[in-house]
This record gives structure tokens, sequence and C-alpha cells, in this order.
């Protein structure tokens, strides 16, 4: 590997961690002057996303340092994995309430998913004809049925 293709991923990274480190910041800010509290990371990752939707970064800026954090996210998630065996006697005491809210929202998501995904996918009218638009898959199921 010459020394300009290491310079040249060098600075594909850089450019990387500037981009995602710069719409965290803004995202900080904004969230600083907000009359509610929301964190400015989730703003970050909404701006990062606006920004890549609108092409207004390309995408291939960003992809070398978010391929670098997935592959490593493991080892992102240790330290808090570390914080939470701290609390570790309060959590134990409260197990049954945690292991009930997570199964509770568990079923509401999956709920909430399946009558959204009936919702998006159903039958739809044609604006201008008088006959509806099928998906593939129901158009076969019909025919099957004849």
């Amino acid at each position: 590997m010459s020394f300009q293709n290491v310079l040249m991923a060098g600075w594909q990274y850089l450019r990387a961690f500037v981009l995602l480190y710069l719409c965290l910041i803004v995202g900080n800010l904004i969230s600083a002057h907000l009359p509610f509290s929301l964190p400015g990371s989730i703003i970050g990752l909404l701006l990062l996303f606006c920004l890549l939707a609108l092409q207004i970064i390309p995408a291939h800026w960003v992809k070398p340092g978010c391929s670098l954090l997935m592959k490593n996210m493991t080892l992102l998630f240790l330290p808090i994995g570390v914080g939470v065996m701290e609390y570790y006697p309060q959590l134990s005491q409260q197990i049954l309430p945690i292991a009930l809210s997570c199964i509770i929202s568990t079923v509401i998501v999956m709920i909430t998913v399946a009558y959204s995904s009936h919702y998006v996918h159903r039958e739809r009218t044609i604006i201008g004809t008088n006959h509806k638009k099928q998906l593939p898959e129901q158009k076969s199921s019909q025919q099957e049925g004849k």
C-alpha cells in the first residue's frame, strides 16, 4: 500500500468522523436551546439523516467512519454494561417490574408494527381509474384461489 493510499484512507476517516461529530455538536447546541428535553445525540442523528436524505452530504463521505463504528459497536457498549452492573442490588430488587415492562413494551411494539404494516400494504385506489392497485403477492394469491 503506497503512502498516497494511506493518506487518502486517513483523510476519508477524518472527514467522516468530523462530519459525524459536527452533527453531534449542532444537535447538542439545538438541544440546549429547546424549551423541552430532547437529547442532542438524537437531534444530531436526525440532522445527519436529513443531510444524507437531501443529498447535501454524500453517503460515501460518512461511510468509512460509520463502518468502523459499526464493526466495533460491541466495544462501545462495554462501559455501559459495566455501569449497569454497579446497580445490580437495585436491579435485582426490581427485576419483576423491569421484566414486565420489557415484555409489555415488546408486545405493544409488535402489535403496532403489525397494524402499520397492514395499513401500508393495503390495496390502494389509483386516482383517475376505476380499479385498485394490488401488490404482486396479492395478485398471485387471488389467482391461486380461482
